[in-house]
């Protein structure tokens, strides 16, 4: 093996400042991330009221959002492969952004729909890119836990678009009047593209891809080296295939739970704007709580074991304010209790980005993680339009309509917890520029 200079960044014995900047700016690309992707979501009954959108127009929005982020996670998965992690972070950051500023602009449907897309395109690219760096940069026996941290982006992005939607744009609406109160929010929300200043200036490019990349030119690595594995390496086709069902499983629970979950409590239960959001924040909390401890007991028992038990806590919260919501709905704290268990559960999200990058050579993790997530997040553009179909044809009066189509997440995180088996344990796995090398077998 080629002599180093210096021990890479995994290799360190204590975490450093360049870990913490890493850790940093990619935890709050994926909080922003997430956020712009989900806001349309707590905002959809007010930009429905002032474009006039029916049901089918409203999943349109989301679906086209969810459906882009699969064209931009292989995209934007296969440049950071082939021109670093660092620049193209920032070029996903700015996509997003920009999208999120133009939809605060759009006239009509058709104008929406494109920045949406737009929109979705750098939300697809930006986790998998973030992920490949805390994996590649921080050392085996805490990559989990640091990993899960950077994953708390998500609930604190949906909490954040929860108030967003349920507490400033009401008050905005009010001041300036119901057509600028929705756009305003989505005009703020492009603010984040002031993180790129500071990751072209404080953010290190990994190592582990610097190295490999240099010795990939060396040994003439082919033009398009994830094709290549996928087509000639039948140990890379397997864990590709068995890690894009684990994501397609989990990606059908999450969105199956959230996407509707405000118009849910809004519509069928008959919550206030302020009261959904308020139980939309319950559930950030114990997703917030389940993303950290995640970390802490995957790299403590392993990976399969945590996505499994965490997995089948999500389902039965989520199981609970549906099925069984007339049950439930003269106990409001026991209520508010399974929504924080359905928040627990969905922590098992942190588990993902460490088994992909324990999963897969340098050469191709980005690529390999990016397509996997945004292919199985882009199929998700039918849960609206099923969720939709299932309320529609419920029976008359039923106000579980929407619930029985959101419950159908439970089913997939069910699936999620069993299917994770099907991989191999990772915990302890080391990445280096050549290749992984694992604590059970020595090497991979």
């Amino acid at each position: 093996m080629t002599e180093r200079r210096a021990p890479l960044l995994n290799e360190s014995a204590t975490t450093t400042r360049r870990h913490y900047s890493i850790l940093a700016l990619a935890w709050a690309g994926w909080l922003f991330d997430f956020y712009d992707l989900v806001l349309l979501s707590f905002l959809l009954v007010p930009i429905g009221q002032d474009l006039g959108l029916s049901p089918g127009e409203q999943s349109l929005l989301l679906g086209a959002t969810l459906g882009a982020t699969a064209v931009g996670g292989v995209v934007f998965g296969w440049l950071a492969d082939r021109i670093g992690r660092k620049p193209v972070l920032s070029l996903t950051i700015v996509t997003y952004s920009v999208g999120t500023l133009l939809c605060g602009l759009a006239p009509g449907l058709w104008a929406f729909l494109v920045f949406r897309v737009l929109t979705g395109l750098g939300v697809g690219g930006e986790w998998a890119t973030g992920q490949t760096l805390i994996g590649e940069t921080f050392p085996a026996k805490v990559r989990a836990r640091f990993a899960a941290i950077m994953q708390t982006g998500a609930p604190i992005g949906v909490g954040l678009a929860a108030v967003m939607g349920g507490f400033v744009e009401p008050l905005l609406a009010e001041r300036f009047g119901p057509s600028l109160g929705w756009r305003l929010c989505f005009l703020a929300s492009a603010a984040p593209a002031l993180l790129v200043v500071a990751i072209r200036r404080v953010m290190p490019e990994s190592d582990v891809w610097l190295e490999s990349r240099r010795l990939g030119r060396e040994r003439g690595e082919p033009a398009h080296p994830f094709a290549n594995a996928l087509i000639y390496d039948p140990e890379i086709r397997k864990r590709f295939l068995l890690g894009l069902v684990l994501a397609l499983t989990d990606m059908s629970a999450y969105w199956f739970t959230y996407l509707w979950m405000p118009k849910y409590l809004y519509d069928s239960l008959g919550f206030s704007m302020a009261r959904s959001g308020a139980w939309i924040l319950v559930a950030q909390t114990g997703g917030l709580i389940g993303y950290l401890s995640f970390g802490a007991f995957a790299d403590w028992k392993g990976r399969r074991l945590a996505y499994m038990l965490y997995s089948f806590v999500w389902a039965a919260g989520l199981l609970s304010i549906t099925w069984f919501w007339s049950s439930l709905a003269a106990a409001p704290a026991a209520a508010l209790f399974c929504m924080f268990l359905i928040g627990i559960g969905t922590g098992n999200f942190s588990g993902y980005g460490p088994i992909f990058a324990e999963l897969f050579p340098t050469s191709i993790r980005n690529t390999a993680m990016g397509t996997a997530y945004n292919l199985a997040r882009g199929v998700q553009f039918v849960t609206p339009l099923v969720i939709t179909w299932i309320a529609a044809t419920s029976s008359a009066g039923d106000v579980r309509g929407l619930g029985r189509g959101i419950s159908i997440g439970a089913a997939f995180a069910i699936a999620t917890g069993l299917w994770v088996w099907t991989l191999p344990e990772t915990r302890g796995t080391r990445i280096l520029p050549t290749g992984l090398v694992s604590e059970r077998s020595g090497g991979t």
